[in-house]
C-alpha cells in the first residue's frame, strides 16, 4: 500500500510535466510570456509551434467586432491545428472603438475618416513577427471573421500580392461593391453560414439603411474576374464532412478560389482550420 501511495504522486507528476511539453509556445514580448507585442501602430500576440518559429508560416488573424487578439489566441479549436502543423499565429489587435468596448477593423476610410491605416499596420505586424521570431514573411496566410473578413477582402482587392493567402470567414465585400479589384492571381478560400443573419449570404442594410452589407456570391463573382476564370459556374462540387464545397480550377496560373458553405450561423465552424490547412498545402507554398 505504501509503495503505491508514493507512485501516484510521482505519476501525476510525470503527466503533468508531459502535458505541459505539449502545450503551444506562446511567445514572449516581454518578461511575461503572455505579453503583448507592441508596434508603432498596434499591437498583436503571437503563439509558436513546438517545432519552432525559424522559417516557420504563420496565419495573420484578425477578430471580429468587438474582440481582441487576446481574445483570439485563446481560441483553441482555430490556433491548435496550425500550431500542430507548424505554423505561428499571429492574432493582431483592431482599434479600440470610442464610446464601446472592444475593438474593430477599418476596412473603408471613407466611412471612419482618422481612423489608422489597417493594411498598412498589419503589414507592420508582419515584419515586426519576422524580425523578432523569425517567421517566414513571404508565407503568411491574411485570416479573418466577421469584421476581420470584410478587410481581408478589401486589403486583398486593393493589393493581392500583400499577403500568400487569403482566409475570410462569414464576411465578404460592402454594396456598392468594387467596380474591379487589381489584376490577381489571388488565392482565398471563402467560408460562410448557411444560416448566418449577422452576415446574411445576401448581405444586409444597417444604420437604418446608410450601409448595405454586400452579397457573398456577388464578392466570388468579383474574385472570379479577378482571377481570370474561365467559366461562372465552379468546376467542382462536393461534400467535405460537414462543409459543401465549391472550387473553381480554370482561373490565371498561381490563383485559387474556394468557397465552403456550413450549415450555422455567424461563427468559425469546427473543422474550419483543418480545411484549409489541407488547401494550403494543396495549393503549394505551405510549411
Amino acid at each position: 500500500m505504501t509503495g503505491r501511495v508514493r507512485r501516484g504522486p510521482i505519476c501525476i507528476w510525470i503527466l503533468l510535466a508531459a502535458l505541459l511539453c505539449a502545450r503551444p509556445v506562446l511567445a514572449s514580448c516581454g518578461d511575461d510570456p503572455a505579453a503583448v507585442c507592441d508596434t508603432a501602430h498596434g499591437s498583436y500576440y503571437i503563439a509558436l509551434p513546438e517545432t519552432g518559429a525559424a522559417g516557420a508560416p504563420a496565419l495573420l488573424w484578425l477578430h471580429g467586432l468587438g474582440g481582441s487578439g487576446a481574445a483570439s489566441l485563446r481560441n483553441r479549436a482555430l490556433v491548435n491545428p496550425f500550431l500542430e502543423r507548424g505554423f505561428a499565429v499571429i492574432a493582431a489587435d483592431g482599434s479600440l472603438m470610442q464610446g464601446r468596448n472592444g475593438r474593430r477593423w477599418v476596412f473603408d476610410t471613407t466611412r471612419f475618416p482618422g481612423a489608422r491605416d489597417d493594411p498598412a499596420f498589419l503589414q507592420e505586424v508582419r515584419a515586426d513577427a519576422a524580425a523578432r521570431f523569425g517567421i517566414d514573411a513571404d508565407r503568411v496566410s491574411l485570416g479573418g471573421f466577421s469584421n476581420g473578413a470584410f478587410l481581408v477582402h478589401y486589403l486583398a482587392c486593393a493589393d493581392p500580392g500583400a499577403f500568400a493567402r487569403y482566409l475570410p470567414v462569414s464576411g465578404g465585400f460592402w454594396r456598392p461593391h468594387p467596380a474591379s479589384c487589381a489584376a490577381g492571381p489571388v488565392k482565398l478560400f471563402q467560408a460562410h453560414g448557411w444560416q448566418d443573419t449577422t452576415v446574411p449570404l445576401e448581405g444586409r442594410p444597417l444604420g437604418g439603411g446608410r450601409y448595405l452589407q454586400g452579397d457573398i456570391f456577388g464578392t466570388l463573382e468579383i474574385w472570379r474576374a479577378a482571377n481570370g476564370c474561365a467559366d461562372p459556374q465552379p468546376d467542382r462540387a462536393w461534400r467535405d464532412g460537414a462543409f459543401l464545397r465549391r472550387q473553381w480550377h480554370r482561373c490565371a496560373p498561381g490563383g485559387a478560389l474556394d468557397l465552403a458553405l456550413f450549415e450555422g450561423g455567424h461563427t468559425v465552424p469546427d473543422g474550419w482550420a483543418a480545411m484549409v490547412l489541407d488547401w494550403i498545402a494543396a495549393t503549394g507554398n505551405g510549411p
